[in-house]
């Protein structure tokens, strides 16, 4: 599946790595570029600096071969336009658009293009069901195509992963942590990084369970 994700904030980026962890072709497109720039080598994505409300920014990304846009910008105003333009514009067969503001869920609609509305307040799985169109989910994600599971865990006081790096924690071969989210921003999850209170990991496997994840990192 060919996907193009608007805004490389925390649930955009979150949303890039899953896809992309289920094989699926995914451009990141921010107008940041700063941001654009601190994700390189961290988001396995297709990055591109551009404002997605502008037309020909959202052609170069491919918009015209696009099986589904997914708009998780910060402001509803650019999540609408995004949305109107791939669904209008260049026939996007889906459409996905995150609501900041409940008072302007009214807005999301056909009639602005959007095919499913996700409201601010929603956990991130809701809105990977939604993209991916998936039922059959185990944990966070399961795309059964793909094979692939994708599982978040979030680190607490009593985890046994707090204070501790990835390498001593041994993570088992078949298990791949492919983002830690902390204080909001994804950070790279290299063997010496030190696990902390508050960390949110994206854990990618093709034959862990969810309780196997959870007791290496619980």
């Amino acid at each position: 599946m060919k996907v193009i994700v608007a805004g490389a904030g925390r649930l955009g980026t979150q949303v890039a790595h899953v896809l992309s962890a289920a094989r699926n072709q995914v451009t990141l497109i921010d107008q940041d570029d700063s941001r654009i720039d601190a994700l390189h080598g961290r988001v396995p994505a297709d990055l591109r600096i551009g404002d997605a409300c502008e037309p020909g920014v959202l052609e170069d990304a491919g918009a015209h071969t696009a099986d589904l846009v997914v708009a998780t910008t910060g402001e509803d105003e650019d999540n609408l336009v995004i949305s109107l333009l791939a669904k209008r514009q260049f026939k996007v067969a889906r459409v996905i658009a995150r609501v900041n503001d409940d008072e302007n869920t009214w807005l999301f609609t056909s009639h602005w293009g959007v095919d499913t509305a996700v409201p601010a307040a929603a956990p991130l799985v809701s809105l990977i069901e939604e993209a991916t169109s998936a039922t059959d989910t185990v944990a966070l994600l399961r795309l059964s195509k793909a094979g692939v599971n994708v599982i978040e865990t979030t680190i607490t006081p009593q985890s046994r992963a707090a204070g501790r790096t990835l390498t001593e924690l041994a993570v088992p071969a078949g298990i791949v942590v492919t983002t830690v989210v902390r204080d909001g921003d994804p950070v790279a999850p290299a063997p010496d990084l030190r696990l902390r209170e508050g960390d949110e990991l994206l854990v990618v496997s093709h034959t862990a369970t969810e309780s196997e994840v959870h007791a290496v990192f619980q």
